[in-house]
């Protein structure tokens, strides 16, 4: 399981470009690059500077053009990645939503005991928000007004986190590891916890709390909830 927040930014910055080269894969029908070492690059580039503008100065106030600047790619070389916005918000989402998926069910998916299998789960989305803030606060705060698509693929990727923690509940609960508690309400609850931490991040800094010290904090709470 992993041990600290050094240890997962070590281990997940490996996989970065994996995760666009994947993006850039699905998205190969509205992309006209076909140079995948080239598409990649400039992918992370784009999303990058989006999430960058996005955080900084609203995503709604940014302007294509702004995009170039920061990104250092010309208007024409943009057009062969993306038509308009809609686009580029298309993008960000799948980028957030495979790093999310993957990174949950990697270090889940080989740990036996259910107690430290919910562990991982939580430290595991815990420490990816404080990687990728901007992602996790971008789509949060533009969740209302992203296109109808986009949309529904959020609520979906929020109940599917949340399921892993349910499944994982209910298996505690079911092999007596953990008392009988309503195991839904719980899940959901670890979720605003998570939410909390990458959507109020100054209070947390200015009670001098780090990533790893809240981590450790949540999980007391669940389990003596729980247990």
């Amino acid at each position: 399981m992993i041990e600290n927040y050094e240890e997962f930014r070590n281990e997940l910055s490996l996989s970065k470009e994996d995760v666009i080269r994947e993006v850039y894969r699905q998205n190969k029908d509205r992309i006209s690059i076909k140079k995948e070492t080239t598409a990649v690059k400039n992918l992370t580039r784009i999303i990058d500077s989006t999430l960058r503008l996005a955080n900084s100065k609203g995503f709604h106030a940014m302007t294509l053009r702004d995009l170039c600047a920061d990104s250092g790619i010309s208007m024409g070389g943009l057009y062969a990645y993306i038509r308009n916005k809609d686009d580029l918000i298309h993008l960000i989402q799948s980028h957030g939503f495979i790093i999310t998926r993957r990174t949950l069910q990697h270090y889940t998916e080989e740990v036996k005991d259910v107690r430290q299998r919910l562990f991982a789960a939580i430290k595991a989305h815990l420490y990816l928000s404080e990687l990728m803030r901007a992602w996790f606060y971008f789509s949060y705060m533009e969740a209302k007004s992203l296109p109808a698509p986009e949309r529904r693929d959020a609520v979906a990727i929020e109940l599917e986190i949340e399921e892993i923690f349910l499944g994982v509940i209910n298996e505690g609960i079911a092999a007596g590891a953990y008392n009988q508690r309503h195991a839904r309400l719980v899940s959901s609850m670890i979720k605003a916890l998570l939410q909390d931490w990458y959507l109020k991040r100054r209070k947390y800094r200015d009670q001098d709390v780090s990533v790893d010290q809240y981590a450790v904090f949540l999980l007391d709470v669940v389990e003596s909830y729980l247990c």
